[in-house]
């Protein structure tokens, strides 16, 4: 896979091998991985837990985030989810993202700061916009509450998919001038198109 953005290959190409996008732009994050590609049994099973209020399906999700996680997880990392505006987190009732960051620290002994990032304001639903689109969507989306807590700090972002990586891009920006050491990504899905 992309030692950046966590996109499988079709053939093996080495440990540190980049897609081209990460070639011709390095994310801002050190690097991403996720549990499962976007589709099938996975898509499934993120749609019920997302949108389906099956919020006990997080407990067959978190080991298989914990596996795809592996050395990046332990008690000297902070996890950190991708937060939910005020709006739409009172409209679902949870954060995805944050449940899933919640087990996988439980299962791995990484500690949780949940309330370290805020969405400070509403975006619209991304599906369907291009890169350009949502990186415009989540610009100016998101702030470190407590810059104390990422300081020099070793982060991995939590979110339930990654798809063109906007939003990590966008929440890794402000992790980095809040002073985090390394961001990392990991998510449940990733959304995988073809490889360049």
């Amino acid at each position: 896979m992309c030692a950046a953005c966590g996109t499988p290959f079709e053939v093996e190409r080495g440990a540190n091998a980049r897609c081209g996008a990460c070639l011709d732009k390095p994310p801002r994050y050190a690097a991403a991985r996720a549990a499962m590609v976007y589709g099938g049994p996975a898509r499934k099973i993120l749609l019920g837990f997302k949108h389906g209020d099956r919020q006990h399906l997080v407990l067959v999700m978190a080991p298989q985030l914990v596996r795809a996680g592996g050395d990046w997880l332990g008690p000297g990392v902070l996890l950190v989810p991708v937060p939910l505006h005020r709006w739409r987190l009172w409209k679902r009732g949870f954060n995805q993202a944050a449940l899933l960051a919640q087990a996988a620290g439980r299962r791995s002994g990484t500690p949780v700061a949940v309330d370290a990032l805020s969405r400070v304001r509403a975006t619209t639903t991304s599906r369907g916009m291009g890169r350009r689109k949502r990186a415009a969507n989540v610009r100016g989306a998101f702030r470190v509450v407590h810059p104390d807590r990422i300081r020099g700090r070793d982060v991995v972002l939590v979110d339930d998919v990654l798809t063109t990586g906007a939003t990590a891009e966008a929440c890794a920006r402000m992790l980095l001038r809040a002073g985090a050491k390394s961001v990392r990504v990991l998510t449940w899905a990733r959304v995988v198109r073809d490889v360049a």
